[in-house]
């Protein structure tokens, strides 16, 4: 539904706390996981007990007698000697649930007065974790329903807002938006705590059909109601949404709006928001509207309850059901002769099975943390022969190796054709030489080849070489020195040469 702001009467926004602030307020709610939660929550209720009638600060004196009072009331309450009041009192302000406070009007006497008198109050946040908790324990299944009677509020509101919009009343916008949000916000609510509560009785039929039964046609009744009061007011909704004007209202509502700790800019935009999901709920979209999922949702389960309870009345009829067949187990594992048999029958009715731990070495183990936690450190790869087998995997048996004469016989077709074309470039190289003339991509492979022969074989005297030989089993070339030095000109480019000269002879066989 909505979610307005701090200060709104609605839930606060609790993504913008840091880790800090978090960790500081979940420890409001320290006293539930200690042993003896029960007494402390005895205490704050006691505490809550005098709130009630506007006493803000209590004396553990007065915390003790409103136990006591409850005591009288309630039979869990323990014993005030057991509690040690002051020692929880004290836990609770370290927990920030309470503010202590000392209070000296209260010492008659010196030796009072040296002595600490404590005064004890809710902190804000420390109300909001015990109203929380209460909230939590006081939830009742039988509490669930969808709000079918509140559609007409929401069209009255909706046709009033226009007529203010349109009147330019921004009190009544202010009253009557405020009002839709707090209602769909509720209704909202209602619906999902519905919905949750009829998958709890759905997924527990099997262990208690009787309650299933005894509710079952007040829950189809009510559903069936809920989806027509719903079909008969959707369209008239959706025709009202569409009626009020967005701009001019969110600007009268703006300007209504007294929140001191928010700036103009930001009261506009949290009605924008709201406004933009009450528009959600009714208007009319391609992708639809909630409400129109909320119906799907309430059609889908009445379905699965008259399916289910045809499942129940049938497994009833035929007396075969989860519990009776569990029952009947259970007769079967107390008459086997032995603990063996008997783990093997449990094995076999709820295929149970050993654990098989997998489990790899990583490619590069230096790049993993000898201190990493195996939830921090990467996965492998395992193999699903492994996984499903527990077998590692094996290259298996070599295979065979096939032979292509026809690949084969184009393989040396191209290489005797490469062969046959370098033989023709070195006779051409030896015949007019590399200078003086563009050499083709034949010529060019061959001399830088040579050229690369020479250099590997060249000698050095005082610091210069004094001579480079390359050949191959057609022409030999010979790096000469030469003061102007020499250039080849190739398709590609020109190759200089500073300081030698090439020169080819026939290689001698």
């Amino acid at each position: 539904m909505t979610e307005p702001l701090d200060g709104a009467g609605g839930r606060q926004d609790s993504l913008g706390l840091d880790a800090l602030a978090v960790s500081d307020r979940f420890r409001l709610f320290n006293f539930t996981r200690r042993d003896d939660h029960v007494a402390y929550l005895w205490v704050l209720r006691a505490l809550d007990r005098l709130r009630s009638v506007h006493q803000i600060q209590a004396h553990t004196e007065e915390v003790a007698a409103a136990l006591a009072e409850l005591a009288q009331s309630y039979d869990d309450v323990p014993p005030i000697e057991d509690v040690r009041l002051r020692e929880r009192l004290d836990a609770l302000a370290e927990d920030q649930m309470l503010h202590r406070l000392e209070d000296a009007s209260r010492a008659g006497s010196l030796a009072r007065y040296r002595n600490r008198q404590s005064v004890y109050q809710f902190s804000e946040l420390g109300y909001r974790a015990f109203t929380a908790v209460e909230d939590v324990l006081s939830a009742r299944i039988r509490d669930a329903n969808l709000s079918r009677l509140v559609f007409s509020d929401i069209l009255d509101d909706l046709r009033a807002l226009s007529r203010a919009t349109a009147a330019g009343d921004a009190t009544q916008v202010y009253r009557r938006l405020s009002r839709l949000d707090t209602v769909l916000d509720d209704m909202s609510r209602r619906a999902a705590q519905f919905h949750l509560t009829l998958g709890e009785i759905i997924r527990s039929t099997d262990t208690s059909p009787d309650t299933f039964l005894r509710y079952k046609n007040a829950l189809l009744a009510h559903m069936t109601d809920f989806m027509a009061e719903l079909d008969r007011y959707l369209p008239r909704l959706a025709a009202a949404v569409a009626d009020v004007g967005d701009a001019r209202m969110l600007e009268l509502a703006a300007e209504t709006d007294d929140r001191p700790f928010l700036s103009q800019a930001d009261i506009t935009g949290d009605w924008r928001r709201r406004w933009g999901a009450l528009r959600a709920w009714f208007a009319e979209s391609d992708s639809g509207s909630r409400a129109e999922g909320l119906r799907t949702a309430t059609r889908g389960a009445v379905s699965g309850v008259i399916a289910l309870l045809r499942q129940v009345t049938e497994a009833q009829r035929g007396g075969v059901n989860r519990s009776s067949q569990l029952r009947h187990l259970a007769e079967w594992v107390c008459d086997t002769p032995d603990e063996h048999a008997a783990h093997a029958l449990m094995s076999a009715a709820f295929n149970l099975r050993s654990a098989r731990h997998l489990g790899g070495a990583h490619d590069d183990s230096e790049q993993i943390s000898s201190r990493a936690t195996w939830q921090d450190a990467p996965g492998v790869d395992i193999s699903v022969v492994l996984f499903r087998r527990g077998k590692a995997p094996t290259p298996g048996v070599p295979q065979p190796t096939r032979s292509n004469p026809a690949i084969r016989a184009e393989l040396r077709r191209r290489q005797a054709a490469e062969r046959a074309a370098e033989r023709a470039a070195a006779g051409t190289l030896l015949q007019a030489g590399a200078h003086g003339r563009v050499l083709d991509d034949n010529e060019t492979k061959v001399l830088l080849r040579l050229l690369t022969l020479a250099t590997e074989a060249r000698t050095v005297a005082a610091g210069r070489v004094k001579s480079a030989t390359g050949g191959n089993d057609v022409l030999t070339m010979r790096l000469v020195p030469s003061e102007r030095g020499s250039q080849v000109r190739t398709e590609h480019g020109t190759l200089y040469l500073p300081g030698f000269e090439l020169e080819f002879t026939r290689t001698r066989k």
